[in-house]
């Protein structure tokens, strides 16, 4: 018995032809047998087109029933998946004499549990081809199973597609996290491949009219152009006093770029940012100047183009910025945290600020004429509201108003703090009070923390229960101040980093006299429980913490896999946020300093840890670690293993119950409230379900 199957019908831009993908085979085939078939009027019915034994098809390759189809815009060029025909489980074996086993080797491009987390993905890739339904009776494979996935130009209708492929360097991705390329371009018409640059460490784009390839080397921090017709590649930012990448990564890596902004409305040049402002640069080399004319360097504002015209563009428009039009830049200011949104009109000028306001814009969109705008605007008192305004910004008409239910609650008030660290460091953080902040009382505090957050600064927080972080307006309503420092960090020694700043805006705010210095606490979920784990090792300052997924043993954590994604986890220690810098064997000193396990017998904290057994990204074996620790030692210390759930938890269920705990510990070890059930003698394994020990006795 046959059971037909047909998917992804398609139509040209015109509405003249269409294709669709059919797979006829046997009803309990093991294998699938998609053939693309193609109509036009001038046909009877539609024609089988291309099939395993077509011209130009690989060996042992078919039509892939998961590739998308596509024409060009100009409907003479139409865009298919191939893939090698996959093997077959043999069903005559009988299941219960064989083993299940996973073989680990050396040489897989990747480890195998990513290869089990991306099983499905793999098992269903496809690789581009092209096939013209004009002309011959022939398919064009443009890439193999060595290749990334390939990106044709908008309209596609252009001779040359771009590809990549990090076939030889993957295995590299186990300590740097991203492997290094070679970009080719590949002509639709031959398919044959012409290599734009090799081991390139960034990104790569395609111009929308195929002439030109824009890339961006991220160990160099340039950008270049590579001419197709004449191979010819030009340096954009020859000469130019400002970088391109990240001017404050305080990572091991190599700093990323800024990215681009959008194409020229020509095609013949491109906008691409520094931190601050908007440069240009013609694709061929003949021009660039900066186009938001330095002004969000020397007002620290930082720029960045918001397309609303591209939001009514046809999806065969791409990103492009007319500096003869009326463009929206949105803008934030590093030294007041504002935001707002600036115009931005000709070369070489300033651009006229339209609104800047200790509020956050998001979600901006406008009418198909222009005229009018709406976006949402928010602070940390007032919950994130639609309004509507012209596009000048000079008719603001607020059209909801969501959350009237807040004024019958104590809020608060958010405000940047300013310090200086012990290491001479200028430091800021937000410091948030209570809605009925009276000086001549004494507040306990908490300390939220990760890596930077005053950006946040007038960012509105529902007090909703949290997937392990703070719930700040919560704690702030109900009588706390907390206090969300920032973090530089220096390489090799993230733990000095945190106590360097941590520690020091803790001790500045104790010479308020709002604040009782005896009833400190600290709070951090991943990574910045890692960095409460570490800091009550090298303090006694605080009277409780709160430690959500933390690592405490680099040197287990280093060797460990983020089984979410399958991947190691020695490029966050050697590359990205653990900032150690070097293998475990160069720089095996820098691992157990940082490592709070090692100096767990010089707390005096008591400590809550969240581990659950479901953590994809920090293995919960790294919390049992510090809970068994610390017991031995006979400290204060619990564990909470919310079964089944993630890093952050995601059963709201489970949100609610860690955010009463919270709330019972701090209120018990900062405002001396009684010990709860579970704080004063646990929860048996025999009275899960039935007590939740929250009750006071």
């Amino acid at each position: 018995m046959v059971e037909e199957t047909y998917k992804n019908f398609t139509f040209d831009d015109q509405g003249n032809q269409l294709v669709y993908l059919a797979d006829k085979s046997a009803e309990k085939s093991l294998l699938k047998d998609f053939n693309l078939y193609y109509y036009t009027s001038q046909l009877d019915s539609a024609q089988l087109v291309v099939q395993k034994n077509t011209a130009g098809m690989p060996a042992n390759w078919a039509v892939s029933g998961d590739g998308d189809l596509k024409f060009s815009k100009n409907g003479q060029k139409l865009f298919l998946g191939l893939a090698p025909i996959p093997r077959v489980r043999d069903t005559t074996l009988v299941d219960f004499e064989h083993a299940k086993v996973d073989v680990w080797h050396w040489q897989d491009d990747y480890l195998q549990p990513q290869q089990l987390v991306n099983l499905k993905k793999d098992l269903a890739q496809s690789y581009l081809s092209v096939y013209y339904p004009q002309q011959v009776n022939r398919v064009i494979p443009l890439v193999d199973e060595k290749f990334n996935p390939v990106r044709t130009t908008i309209e596609a209708d252009q001779e040359y597609v771009l590809a990549t492929t990090d076939f030889g360097r993957r295995i590299a991705t186990q300590w740097d996290y991203q492997s290094k390329q070679d970009v080719y371009v590949v002509s639709t018409v031959t398919g044959a491949r012409q290599m734009v640059v090799e081991n390139l460490a960034g990104q790569a784009v395609l111009s929308p009219d195929g002439q030109f390839v824009l890339y961006f080397n991220q160990e160099n921090g340039n950008w270049y152009s590579y001419r197709i017709a004449s191979k010819k590649v030009t340096l954009l930012n020859e000469g130019l006093p400002v970088s391109f990448v990240d001017e404050d990564n305080d990572m091991p890596a190599k700093p990323s770029g800024y990215g681009m902004a959008a194409w020229g409305s020509d095609n013949k040049g491109v906008y691409v940012y520094d931190k601050y402002d908007i440069w240009y640069f013609a694709l061929d080399g003949s021009d660039k100047y900066i186009a938001t004319n330095g002004y969000g360097r020397a007002s620290s504002t930082v720029l960045r183009y918001k397309n609303l015209l591209h939001v009514h563009n046809s999806y065969r428009k791409s990103n492009t910025l007319d500096n003869r039009l009326q463009n929206i830049l949105t803008a934030f200011n590093e030294a007041t945290k504002e935001n707002g949104f600036y115009e931005l009109r000709g070369k070489r000028k300033d651009p006229k600020v339209i609104i800047m306001a200790p509020h956050v814009f998001k979600n901006l969109q406008a009418s198909g004429d222009q005229k009018n705008v709406i976006y949402t605007k928010e602070d940390y008192g007032n919950s994130p509201d639609l309004y509507l305004n012209n596009n000048t910004f000079k008719k603001e008409e607020q059209l909801t108003a969501l959350n009237p239910q807040q004024a019958d609650y104590n809020w608060g008030t958010a405000e940047l703090m300013q310090w200086t660290t012990p290491g001479g460091h200028q430091a800021e953080g937000i410091l948030y009070k209570p809605e009925d902040f009276d000086a001549n009382k004494k507040y306990p505090v908490i300390a939220y923390f990760y890596e930077k957050l005053t950006e946040g600064l007038y960012s509105y927080q529902a007090p909703a229960p949290t997937p392990s972080r703070l719930n700040i307006p919560y704690f702030v309503s109900n009588g706390y101040i907390v206090f969300a420092p920032d973090i530089s960090y220096v390489t090799g020694e993230p733990g000095k980093s945190a106590e360097e700043y941590i520690n020091s805006g803790m001790k500045k705010l104790t010479e308020y006299p709002w604040v009782d210095a005896a009833k400190l606490g600290i709070q951090g979920q991943s990574w910045g429980g890692y960095q409460v784990a570490h800091l009550i090792t090298a303090t006694d300052m605080y009277a409780a913490a709160w430690a959500g997924a933390p690592v405490v043993n680099m040197t287990s954590a280093y060797g460990g896999i983020r089984w979410q994604t399958g991947m190691s986890r020695q490029f966050q220690y050697e590359n990205t946020q653990s900032r150690i810098g070097k293998t475990l064997w160069e720089g095996q000193e820098a691992y157990l300093a940082n490592s709070p396990l090692f100096h767990l017998d010089k707390v005096t904290t008591p400590v809550v840890i969240m581990a659950n057994d479901n953590d994809g990204a920090v293995p919960w074996y790294q919390g049992i670690e510090m809970f068994t620790a610390l017991r031995r030692l006979q400290k204060p210390v619990w564990m909470l293993n919310y079964n089944g759930d993630a890093h952050n938890l995601l059963l709201r269920q489970n949100r609610k119950d860690i955010q009463i705990r919270e709330q019972q510990f701090f209120d018990h070890y900062l405002k001396g409230a009684p010990a709860p059930k579970w704080l004063k003698s646990g929860v048996l394994a025999k009275e899960k379900g039935i007590d939740w020990g929250f009750s006071i006795d």
